[in-house]
């Protein structure tokens, strides 16, 4: 398990872009599972949409992608940055509301020559809401152009 301080020495998000709270699975450079806590607090919730709130896809993506970066880091004081170049067979199944906890596994299926690809699945109560394909660059810190 990793905590919210672990989490950030691996990912150079922060609030309120950090869309991972908690890690409670790690094989280095081959999966993770991660928790993302949903509340009415979130920033997003203000516009999307105010009578019935609902979880943009794209900020769901987005905790994938931060899950996948978790998959393909390496040490806390790795100078290599992943970052998410491609986005494939992204599927959403049902909504995600306020009080929800996204579980989101992120599984590398390859790696090679600085391109990691992983599979992604988000779920809320065992029931997957959304699920895809994302393929990072990883590029040195402070040359992080694709």
């Amino acid at each position: 398990m990793l905590s919210i301080d672990e989490i950030q020495q691996l990912l150079p998000h922060r609030y309120p872009f950090l869309m991972v709270d908690r890690v409670i699975e790690r094989k280095e450079g081959q999966r993770v599972v991660a928790v993302k806590n949903v509340t009415i607090n979130e920033p997003f919730f203000q516009g999307h949409y105010p009578q019935t709130p609902v979880m943009p896809g794209v900020m769901i993506v987005e905790a994938m992608a931060q899950v996948g970066g978790l998959a393909t880091a390496g040490a806390p004081d790795s100078d290599i940055l992943p970052l998410l170049a491609a986005i494939e067979k992204v599927r959403f199944r049902d909504v995600v509301k306020p009080g929800d906890q996204l579980v989101i596994s992120a599984t590398v299926q390859a790696a090679r020559a600085g391109v990691v690809k992983i599979s992604a699945i988000a779920k809320v109560d065992d029931k997957v809401v959304a699920e895809g394909h994302l393929t990072f660059a990883l590029v040195p810190r402070g040359e992080a152009q694709l």
